[in-house]
């Protein structure tokens, strides 16, 4: 239904995936199709990844060549399937992602993890890099607050692991909601444990938006929280997202 159909395109720098550990300094043509396969209460995208089912399908019609050759002409190392799901627009990048490969681009997934294990084989050959963001670390979050299932998350992401592709997370911690030192504490080991010492966890910070306006900010302290919480259980590098000034960002083993 979306093929083709861009809703939105840019140029980023790949740090702002986030994506620390691969190309750094360099940009990426980023695309995103309508909708989503989660329904977050705080997604910052929701304008176009809560679009109804029955709503009018709009966007730039760009066909995969097309995408490849705006990258290469404009010397992008990489093109990015972000902002919304892209699981979603799965045929699309698939596509996209094997003629980006032919001519010499990098593939990344901006993701929540949600993939089949037949998909992922499917494209893994050709994804270069992802950023998961893993929401919360209880069932309980994941079914009243993103509408999924924290288990079969982690399964998925077992299997990026599997497939080699390189991995960053993002968590953005919500005051009262997954803040909790338990919560914190169970994501850092499950990273540890499952991933590496040397997997980057990115603690960000939440701003009230969608459905969560009634949310404050994430204090700063929170997120040093949550740092120390990653640096106690063993992982080389926890950053502070969304905090400019805070020295958190540094990509220096910790």
């Amino acid at each position: 239904m979306v093929y083709g159909k861009l809703c939105t395109e840019n140029v980023d720098p790949i740090e702002k995936k986030p994506l620390f550990h691969v190309m750094p300094g360099s940009t990426s043509y980023s695309i995103a199709k309508v909708r989503c396969n989660f329904h977050c209460h705080h997604c910052q995208n929701y304008a176009i990844s809560q679009v109804e089912l029955d709503a009018p399908i709009r966007g730039a019609e760009l066909p995969p060549q097309e995408i490849v050759q705006r990258a290469r002409d404009n010397n992008y190392r990489s093109i990015s399937y972000t902002y919304t799901e892209p699981t979603i627009f799965y045929e699309f990048a698939y596509d996209t992602a094997r003629l980006a490969q032919k001519a010499g681009l990098s593939n990344v997934f901006v993701t929540n993890g949600y993939i089949s294990k037949e998909a992922l084989a499917m494209i893994a050959p050709y994804l270069d890099a992802a950023n998961i963001d893993l929401k919360g670390f209880s069932e309980g979050f994941y079914r009243d607050i993103v509408h999924a299932r924290l288990s079969e998350v982690l399964d998925s992401i077992i299997e990026y692991r599997k497939q080699g592709i390189w991995i960053e997370f993002t968590t953005v911690i919500i005051p009262r909601l997954n803040d909790s030192d338990a919560e914190l504490q169970g994501i850092a080991s499950f990273i540890v444990t499952n991933l590496g010492a040397d997997t980057p966890w990115h603690v960000t910070q939440f701003y009230p938006t969608y459905k969560l306006t009634d949310r404050p900010r994430t204090p700063v302290d929170t997120l040093r929280k949550a740092r120390d919480i990653g640096l106690a259980a063993g992982l080389s590098y926890v950053y502070e997202g969304n905090v400019p000034g805070e020295g958190g960002e540094n990509t220096r083993p910790c």
